[in-house]
């Protein structure tokens, strides 16, 4: 042909890639208006997947870089494609759309070659789909060009080795195309990126198809914004198709003389539409699916308590219930195996839930590991089988990084029970519940289930720092018998911590313990309380006990006893001040949670007043052996024992050491009439409505307080759930 009658045909021939005029561009809706009034589909529903998966797979592989760069592995995932296309999914598709398939390619190349506009051929291809979904046409235009798209790239791959090939190829005048295919390049890697986007914009649309109609409706606005929107994706999608099929056939009836700029040009601005297109539409899914999500969680999180609500044979609906576990996947993780479990280890047992975040201190899980060893002899004497699972609790909304599961897999292996094995398959309805039924909010708990799963203690771990594998099986009314058998004794801060104070308590001698956070007044308080026993002959042993935060402050106390060697036992060891406050604080909450918190419990009164005094600055205990004389604020503490000599030295004379400081104690503590405070994290679980105070038996005031971490090691990992539990009646 010559370049005259190229240049005709040319023009003849790229009608179809003419652009619209701007003012009809610019309106959407206006160019898909009649597409959208033909829009008439059957009710039949076509499941395209099977098909877009062949289709994707010849686009994926029609490139210049495959035919330059062809291997036997190649050939080998084409075997393998070649495979699954004879699934039944693949052959029925087939069966039922191949005529369809067939005709929309031929109509593209008549169109086409006979000069049509490319707008002209794109409704003309709506006007055989009408009868189908927006997914199935987009679908069947991929396929049909598809056909055409990749028989050029087949040739051009195999004309070398392949006589056949090779004489087709001379026909399609592609041995004269694939020698300047350097050249040409670029322009073949424009229209590959405009048949990718045509393939993400498709594959969304597939998307929003198959979104749950249960869970979603067009009252959803995004969802009504998508499916309004949904045409006008599927318009362009095939415009873009028409686009690239004339692309093709110049290239193949006119040569490659004719590939030029402006061509490239209207590819890239097509590429430029569906990409804004497609960014709409995942913006616009992504809303649907947490939607959906949302109103699946709160489906899951209802069913969950109804679950809990109804009596069970055995504890296995339970477990799986709160362990999420495929038939085929093992979710536990044996410490002591190191190996991957199932489900089974656990059935027909009482099972401990330890839920917690990743943040879980050595002391915590030192104590913990004592305790549960304990108890496992406790288990084979009694026959009383039971297992601990540990089930960490992650922000899922934040990326899982390898430094989480480094750190994950370290706190796994160190525990000696069952664990989850992957953290992701804890549910938002699971995290719902934990927090609103047993007060989780990353602060470890251990919740008690029974054989049948019943819940025998929402949060064991209370009694475990208390009474450790005395406590066991750690049920509520185990519980509550260990408090109905317990007094207000020193037994009950101490046991456990430090055996030299029970050896003095048998001795029968005078205790003081101690804290504060102040060097100053233990050295004063020491040096009185030293002059005052000496004074009286008491037999007095003293214990600086720290206090529950300000690590820094205590030990900056620990250094000045150590170096002025003040006549003073003190914990240097940070985990038994830790224990000890975790133990009185436990003893709070296991009250609160009993619901044991009225005015005539003793224990109750005098735990507050301690934990008071310890947040006030400073606190002091007096005890006689095991019975606890005075439980007061520090200040007060020092002040009565400075004014021995002018005010209680006659009275110590006459009834005793411990009757007089007692009584003046009481006498300044009466005028200084201080009431107390308690402050509750927010990582706590079970915070009580109200509380009386311990010292003037009113009703308490309730304060929001922020509180500077620095200093005093305020716990801040406390967790907030992205989604609040849905309420329920």
């Amino acid at each position: 042909m010559t370049s005259i009658g190229k240049l005709g045909a040319m023009q003849q021939l790229m009608k179809g890639g003419k652009m619209m005029p701007a003012n009809v561009i610019s309106d959407d809706s206006v160019l898909v208006k009649k597409i959208v009034s033909d829009h008439n589909p059957e009710g039949l529903d076509y499941d395209v997947k099977p098909l877009l998966h062949i289709v994707e797979d010849i686009l994926r592989r029609s490139t210049l870089t495959s035919s330059e760069h062809s291997s036997m592995g190649e050939l080998s995932n084409v075997d393998h494609v070649e495979d699954r296309n004879n699934l039944p999914a693949y052959t029925n598709m087939l069966e039922a759309l191949s005529v369809k398939i067939d005709r929309i390619s031929c109509e593209i190349s008549y169109k086409i070659l006979s000069g049509v506009d490319a707008h002209s051929t794109t409704v003309s291809i709506f006007e055989m789909l009408t009868i189908y979904k927006w997914d199935v046409k987009l679908v069947l235009a991929l396929a049909a060009f598809a056909l055409n798209y990749g028989e050029f790239w087949l040739l051009a791959h195999i004309h070398d080795t392949n006589q056949l090939a090779k004489s087709m190829a001379i026909l399609k005048q592609l041995p004269g195309i694939m020698q300047h295919s350097t050249s040409l390049k670029p322009r073949f890697d424009t229209l590959n990126d405009l048949v990718n986007v045509i393939l993400e914009v498709t594959k969304c649309v597939i998307e929003f198809n198959d979104l749950p109609v249960q869970y979603i409706s067009q009252d959803v606005p995004a969802y009504n914004t998508a499916f309004k929107h949904i045409p006008v994706a599927a318009y362009w999608c095939i415009r873009s198709i028409v686009a690239c099929a004339a692309q093709i056939t110049s290239l193949t009836t006119l040569g490659y003389e004719i590939f030029t700029s402006n061509d490239a040009w209207e590819l890239s601005t097509l590429a430029f539409k569906l990409k804004s297109i497609v960014d709409h539409l995942k913006n616009q899914l992504g809303i649907c699916h947490k939607h959906i999500g949302d109103i699946m969680d709160a489906e899951a999180y209802r069913m969950l308590r109804e679950l809990f609500s109804r009596p069970h044979t055995d504890n296995m609906k339970i477990i799986k219930a709160l362990i999420y576990s495929h038939e085929d996947v093992l979710p536990l993780y044996d410490g002591v195996s190191k190996k991957r479990a199932s489900l089974e280890a656990l059935r027909r047992k009482n099972v401990l839930l330890l839920f917690s975040g990743l943040e879980f201190s050595t002391d915590e899980l030192l104590i913990l590991e004592q305790i549960y060893n304990e108890s496992k002899a406790h288990t084979k004497r009694q026959d009383n089988r039971y297992e601990l699972v540990w089930i960490p609790i992650v922000d899922q909304t934040s990326e899982w990084t390898d430094q989480k599961q480094i750190q994950f897999e370290s706190l796994r292996d160190s525990m000696p029970w069952y664990s989850v094995y992957d953290p992701s398959s804890i549910s938002k309805a699971v995290v719902w519940f934990i927090q609103s039924e047993w007060k989780y909010k990353n602060k470890p708990i251990l919740v008690v289930l029974d054989a049948q799963g019943r819940v025998a203690c929402p949060n064991a771990i209370h009694m475990m720092w208390i009474w450790g594998s005395a406590a066991f099986p750690f049920t509520s009314s185990k519980e509550e018998n260990l408090w109905k058998d317990e007094t207000w004794r020193l037994e009950l801060l101490v046991d456990g911590i430090d055996s030299e104070i029970l050896n003095w308590i048998k001795e029968g001698k005078y205790i003081f313990l101690y804290g504060g956070d102040d060097p100053e007044w233990v050295r004063r308080f020491v040096k009185e309380a030293r002059k005052v026993a000496q004074a009286t002959q008491t037999p007095l042993e003293m214990v600086y006990v720290g206090q529950s935060n300000k690590r820094e402050q205590v030990q900056r106390v620990f250094d000045t006893i150590i170096r002025e060697k003040l006549y003073t036992h003190s914990w240097s060891e940070q985990s038994m001040i830790w224990f000890f406050w975790t133990r009185l604080q436990s003893m709070l909450f296991s009250k609160i949670q009993l619901k044991q918190v009225d005015d005539n419990d003793i224990v109750m009164q005098e735990i507050k007043k301690l934990l008071s005094y310890d947040k006030q600055g400073g606190w002091i205990v007096l005890a006689k052996g095991s019975r606890i004389v005075v439980n007061g604020h520090a200040a007060t503490g020092l002040q009565a024992l400075a004014e021995y000599d002018l005010m209680w030295k006659e009275q110590a004379a006459n009834d005793g050491f411990e009757t007089a400081y007692k009584d003046h104690y009481g006498k300044l503590h009466s005028v200084a009439n201080p009431c107390c405070r308690f402050e509750f994290s927010h990582s706590m679980g079970r915070i009580p409505d109200r509380l009386t105070c311990p010292e003037c038996r009113r009703n308490m005031h309730v304060l929001t307080t922020f509180q500077c971490c620095h200093d005093d090691n305020v716990e801040e990992d406390f967790f907030v759930s992205s989604v609040s539990p849905p309420t329920t009646t």
